[in-house]
């Protein structure tokens, strides 16, 4: 599992990000932020994450 430097969105079994297409791609990361709704999500919004998915809360 890898996140996206960019978007911090968790890519599993690629070398890009679907997301934002960026190839800058780590394994340090620490924490998990799964998005179900976007639009009614407190954390998401403070997390500025505006779609469906993974996301990572620190990435190094």
């Amino acid at each position: 599992m890898k996140v996206c430097r960019e978007c911090r969105f968790v890519v599993e079994g690629s070398d890009k990000c679907p997301k934002c297409g960026s190839m800058e791609l780590t394994d340090r990361f620490s924490g998990m932020l799964i998005v179900l709704d976007p639009e009614k999500s407190e954390i998401a919004k403070v997390a500025q994450v505006n779609s469906v998915g993974r996301y990572a809360l620190k990435v190094r």
